[in-house]
């Protein structure tokens, strides 16, 4: 069994992200331990891009955090395997395709293979063009995780009849940020996707608080948060371990009360 299915085993799973090397890899790494321990069922790494369209400010924001600090592209390869001698969490980049396709994309899922990376997340690639790093994905046994949005609509089941792992259901139309009220009919969505496969559904974009996380859980199999997060890290620095724990334990009882 892959570790991304094993995610969602343990009731509502809760997927925290947080931007890889904001305010450095040694703090990621910190907090990738902290939240695991206090219930993430998959964590999302964020690789620092200069152009992240599908991100509203907050991780722009640390995007640029990280990129002033220095961290490459190897250093997050050189940090999840170090993460990995000592958890088994499952564990997914979400990457925009310019870092990807520079690096080069046999060299980049080869390398996600041997760090223990399990899956990632292409926001800005089209399904309708992601034949050819979809081949090279299963080659080394790495999901690609798809995603759907209120507008897909006539896509939704070719989309979730060709998902890995888990589909990643955007909530809301526009960038990532934390929303007030989520007002997408999400139900829909997921009852669309589940008249085609049995894929596990997470919603994200725009939960931030227990009360959006209980109700976004009730109606899928998880939850994700992002901004919500990376502004805590924001605020608490290299300090920010204590509070990103407690956050994510609330959202985590809140996502399976």
């Amino acid at each position: 069994m892959s570790r991304i299915k094993k995610a969602f085993e343990n009731g509502k799973a809760f997927i925290p992200f947080l931007t890889g090397g904001d305010p450095d890899i040694g703090i990621t790494e910190k907090l990738i331990f902290e939240m695991e321990a206090n219930g993430a069922d998959l964590i999302e790494i964020g690789v620092p891009f200069s152009d992240p369209i599908a991100e509203g400010v907050v991780i722009q924001a640390a995007d640029e955090r990280a990129l002033s600090g220095g961290v490459t592209t190897d250093d997050l390869f050189a940090m999840v395997k170090r993460v990995r001698e000592k958890t088994q969490i499952p564990l997914v980049f979400m990457t925009y395709y310019n870092p990807v396709f520079s690096y080069g994309n046999e060299k980049f899922l080869a390398n996600c293979k041997d760090c223990g990376i399990d899956g990632i997340i292409i926001p800005d690639l089209p399904f309708e063009e992601s034949d050819e790093i979809r081949g090279t994905c299963k080659e080394y046994g790495i999901d690609l995780i798809n995603m759907i949005a209120p507008t897909s609509e006539e896509r939704i089941e070719r989309i979730a009849k060709s998902a890995e792992g888990f589909l990643y259901c955007v909530s809301s139309l526009g960038v990532t940020g934390v929303r007030e009220t989520i007002t997408t009919n999400v139900t829909a969505m997921i009852e669309k996707v589940r008249s085609y496969s049995d894929i596990p559904c997470a919603i994200g974009f725009g939960i931030s608080n227990p009360k959006q996380a209980k109700e976004m859980a009730a109606v899928s199999d998880g939850v994700i948060v992002g901004s919500a997060i990376v502004r805590i890290i924001a605020e608490h620095g290299k300090e920010s371990a204590g509070p990103v724990g407690e956050y994510v334990k609330s959202m985590k009882e809140a996502a399976n009360s």
